[in-house]
């Protein structure tokens, strides 16, 4: 049975494209057909984070318009047979984004047998959003450890909760997963950042990650790969661990403690 999964924020630059580009890509890593939509009409980043933006020949708003078939405007991943993209059009406008064609495209990716459908909403509430979060069956709200974030992803819940298919027919409502981004434990002992306890008193959201804050994201981003793609590094394990709680396992949550001192950079600190 197919899942559609939105990803989405109530604040732009928070890293909600970067999760949607990761989360897909692991979702495939495991074995899962999964395939990603771009529904952020006029700036269409998802394929260029993926590195298939010199595929593109038919996007989104060409399928929603019959102007083209689903299976045109699919681009298969080179490096996992899994993971499929649908990007959005760069030169439409949000209004050629129609619940109808959306939902036909939905169901024909159904028919397709794609067990994950990831839907990239762009930040906010305008029409792209709206249009990716209403036929979701789950959610994951990206949030920055910020006030500003923190108080937008508040409104989205709103919506989720309101606005979907789901809320309008009376039926269960969509499971919401709470996302971390940009997480600087130091930044948070400084005052700097809201602590998690913090964000959990506001939002009151099941936390499915953290993501540190880190360099490897526009690194990634810049060579066309998917955070989650990149070993080694905090932030893909970060996500890889985001994954396996999705899926069920029971993963301890990391990156939420600032590393300790070792006991000779306490001695030199503290004689200073």
């Amino acid at each position: 049975m197919t899942k559609i999964v939105v990803v989405t924020s109530g604040k732009g630059g928070v890293g909600k494209t970067t999760t949607s580009a990761s989360f897909a890509s692991g979702l495939a890593m495991r074995g899962h057909k999964t395939v990603v939509i771009d529904f952020d009409v006029g700036l269409r980043n998802l394929d260029l984070i993926m590195g298939v933006e010199r595929r593109v020949v038919y996007d989104l708003i060409n399928v929603v318009q019959q102007e083209a078939k689903l299976s045109q405007a699919l681009i298969r991943d080179k490096q996992l047979e899994n993971l499929y993209i649908l990007a959005a059009s760069q030169t439409r406008d949000k209004e050629a984004l129609t619940q109808e064609g959306v939902e036909r495209v939905l169901e024909e990716l159904k028919t397709m047998e794609f067990e994950f459908i990831v839907c990239d909403s762009p930040a906010g509430i305008e029409t792209g959003a709206m249009m990716a979060m209403h036929y979701a069956d789950e959610a994951i709200v990206v949030t920055n450890p910020e006030v500003s974030s923190v108080r937008d992803s508040d409104r989205i819940l709103g919506m989720l909760s309101s606005k979907t298919k789901r809320a309008i027919e009376g039926k269960e409502p969509i499971k919401e997963h709470l996302l971390i981004t940009r997480y600087n434990p130091n930044r948070v002992q400084g005052g700097q950042m809201l602590s998690l306890e913090d964000i959990n008193e506001i939002l009151r959201t099941p936390l499915i990650g953290v993501i540190p804050e880190s360099e490897v994201v526009l690194e990634a981003s810049n060579q066309g790969l998917a955070a989650i793609r990149i070993k080694g590094a905090d932030v893909s394990e970060a996500y890889s661990d985001v994954i396996g709680r999705f899926l069920g396992e029971t993963i301890p949550m990391r990156f939420t403690d600032a590393p300790k001192k070792s006991f000779f950079k306490r001695i030199f600190s503290g004689s200073n």
